[in-house]
């Protein structure tokens, strides 16, 4: 990289040559307009041409129709380094690392064993893991991990490759691991350490793989073929590779991921391209799927845990899994305003996560840019998906530009008329 690039892809000169779509509706049976949608897909345009991202897939589902579903850009060989010649134009199935957006996942698994009374989330970990209550651990609970307020936002000692391939080694520096607050104080993102926790405890109380469970109660009854913990040997061919982009990570990029992730951006991104990656399990990250699939997950969530005439969740659990634990706080790990639920990131008003008036939206974040999120307030389900892994860039007014879009055209609901699991205010905050 050269400390003064832009860190940017190649863009082609038409980029509608390497635009696909599918399965898409008319706006109208979403309640929306032509130049709505077309104004939200004109921003997604802009945002890819800023070169930051090799590819970006994005589906927007209103009032349960699938309104927008497209990819734009490259699977594979597409770089700051340049663009190959025989570089794979991705689709709308093309599979993509999720990142963090995988937490959300997890969190719902570990609800739906509360659903079932298989565990309690006031529970201490250490009732279910002996071996994690030592150390000043003992007190910590499913809830405070869930909250981001476990205490354990880090790794102790190195991150490397070989140890993010390794369960078992995190496990045991977990267990062993001393608070650096104790459970509840404080609101820190927990990047990689609750995930691998609350996975343990679901295979543990189910004795299951966590593979397989995720198979069972979501990916096989929603149909998705691939919606897991890692990636099929067969879908590997297809899979999107993630690449450095961006200003250069020493002007200060690094140094964030470090406290973040306990890793730089070129650690993250090696990582995630390495077919061991997709081999293991990682609870907090690496759920690989397709932008219709993360937002066939939301709009299940939005539903209340019902799709295709299966309940995969209650609606009990949902409006438990979706409700503020905290207001807008100083996240003490991302170093910015933050508001979750049990699991969720959620939105906020004046503005947020999701961009401007989302009070009531929930979902999560992505390493660096993937935001998947419904919104009960707009009826709306969304994800957007990207491989380019810029966290100070020359996207940032696109992006932007991108949630601004998303939150104005998509016309609000009426409160009467909204789904009865959210049409109260219970999940919204007032203007500050």
């Amino acid at each position: 990289m050269k400390i003064f690039s832009t860190n940017t892809c190649p863009v082609p000169d038409n980029i509608e040559q390497v635009i696909r779509q599918k399965d898409e509706v008319a706006a109208e049976q979403g309640g929306m307009t032509e130049r709505q949608i077309q104004k939200i897909w004109n921003s997604i345009e802009a945002l890819y041409k800023t070169g930051n991202y090799p590819l970006i897939t994005f589906c927007l589902r209103r009032q349960g129709k699938i309104l927008l579903n497209r990819s734009i850009g490259y699977a594979q060989g597409n770089s700051p380094a340049g663009l190959q010649e025989n570089a794979l134009i991705a689709t709308p199935d093309t599979p993509v690392c999720l990142f963090s957006a995988s937490k959300m996942i997890t969190a719902m698994l570990i609800h739906l064993l509360d659903e079932k009374g298989e565990i309690n989330l006031l529970d201490p970990v250490s009732y279910y893991i002996p071996e994690y209550g030592v150390n000043g651990k003992r007190r910590a609970t499913l809830f405070h991990l869930l909250a981001h307020r476990g205490g354990i936002p880090y790794i102790d000692g190195d991150v490397t490759p070989e140890l993010l391939f390794d369960k078992d080694e995190i496990l045991k520096r977990l267990y062993a691991a001393k608070p650096v607050s104790p459970a509840g104080n404080h609101l820190a993102y927990h990047a990689v350490t609750a995930g691998y926790i609350l996975g343990e405890v679901i295979e543990r109380v189910t004795g299951q793989d966590l593979r397989e469970f995720v198979h069972q109660t979501i990916e096989k009854p929603m149909g998705m073929p691939y919606f897991n913990y890692g990636l099929k040997p067969e879908y590997r061919s297809e899979v999107a590779l993630n690449c450095a982009t961006g200003l250069h990570p020493r002007l200060g990029t690094d140094h964030y991921l470090n406290h973040v992730l306990g890793g730089g951006l070129q650690l993250a991104v090696d990582v995630t391209n390495d077919s061991r990656f997709m081999d293991t399990i990682c609870p907090a990250g690496n759920i690989y799927t397709s932008a219709e699939q993360a937002g066939r997950f939301f709009e299940m969530l939005l539903s209340g845990g019902s799709y295709g005439g299966q309940q995969i969740f209650s609606e009990k659990t949902i409006f438990r899994a979706t409700l503020p634990t905290t207001g807008v706080n100083i996240d003490r790990t991302l170093l910015i305003p933050m508001r979750y639920a049990l699991g969720p990131m959620l939105g906020s008003n004046p503005v947020g996560l999701f961009g401007p008036m989302t009070g009531q939206a929930f979902g999560h974040l992505g390493f660096s840019n993937i935001l998947c999120w419904a919104d009960p307030e707009r009826d709306i389900s969304v994800s957007l998906l990207t491989t380019g892994k810029s966290v100070v860039g020359t996207h940032l007014p696109a992006l932007a530009n991108v949630l601004y879009q998303i939150s104005t055209q998509c016309p609000r609901i009426p409160r009467d008329q909204r789904r009865s699991l959210f049409g109260s205010d219970a999940h919204e905050t007032s203007l500050v």
